[in-house]
């Protein structure tokens, strides 16, 4: 793996690193990171044994690979000296709604630009992220960014088009899998559990049925249908989520959440 450095370290780019050393897919000494005015990556080198550097120049002097990960607003105040110094390395872009076009006047010679979109799981290895390049990525540079991004789950290339839709169900998923979650149990609740029962009953459920599905590789509507009796208390229960339009309030909610990332992407 070519040496990478972190500019930002905060819990996406301590969430690569954990991935990385967990993996052996880097060893600490092959990482470099410098943070903005707090004290995450100074936390982040204790905890992992990474270099840390306080000078931008030396931080990305030795990395083949840069891997930006600081607050995406911050893209538009970035240090002038980034253009020369990411010359003939890979950048890696986990900046949300910044597009390709918009990286690529900040790093004119990047020997190439990816832009990707992690999600929150990947703080435990199980995440997914999207990602596309602006140009089609040498054998070698793509097998570097399938390891980076293997590193903390799942990887799934695909065209920029597509990377809205893409922040929309993976992106902003984990939030609305925990709002079913939380609606789950204060469902439990109002049927007679106390909270903690329905808390355990409602995270264990979702996260055995996702189990279930990773598993088996079923369509989610063949296991449904594996636990749904003619007329028994399932077939209550979904057939209210039927009247209720559920799968249209979820195509909705997905779609409004793309929109907005559209129109964050053009405002970047």
């Amino acid at each position: 793996m070519p040496r990478l450095a972190f500019i930002g370290a905060g819990r996406m780019a301590s969430a690569m690193v954990d991935g990385l050393l967990a993996q052996g897919v880097c060893q600490p000494s092959e990482i470099t990171c410098i943070g903005g005015g707090g004290s995450s990556a100074e936390r982040l080198v204790q905890r992992t044994g990474i270099n840390g550097a306080s000078d931008l120049a030396g931080a990305l002097a030795g990395a083949d690979v840069v891997v930006l990960a600081f607050k995406p607003q911050h893209l538009a105040s970035a240090d002038p000296r980034l253009a020369e110094l990411t010359a003939g390395k890979v950048v890696v872009s986990v900046l949300a709604a910044k597009t390709l076009a918009r990286l690529s006047t900040v790093f004119p010679r990047a020997r190439a630009l990816v832009r990707s979109m992690p999600n929150t799981p990947a703080a435990i290895g199980a995440g997914v992220t999207g990602w596309c390049s602006q140009h089609p990525l040498s054998p070698d540079d793509r097998g570097v960014i399938v390891r980076l991004f293997g590193a903390i789950g799942h990887e799934l290339e695909l065209p920029e088009g597509q990377i809205d839709a893409l922040m929309a169900v993976s992106g902003c998923g984990p939030a609305f899998v925990f709002e079913f979650t939380a609606a789950l149990r204060d469902a439990g609740v109002a049927a007679g559990l106390s909270r903690d029962q329905a808390s355990l009953l409602a995270l264990e459920t979702v996260l055995g049925a996702a189990r279930l599905m990773a598993r088996t590789r079923a369509e989610p509507e063949d296991l449904r249908n594996q636990v749904t009796s003619p007329n028994g208390t399932t077939f209550a229960g979904l057939q209210h989520l039927a009247t209720r339009d559920f799968r249209g309030m979820m195509r909705k909610t997905v779609l409004a959440a793309k929109a907005r990332s559209e129109e964050l992407s053009r405002d970047g």
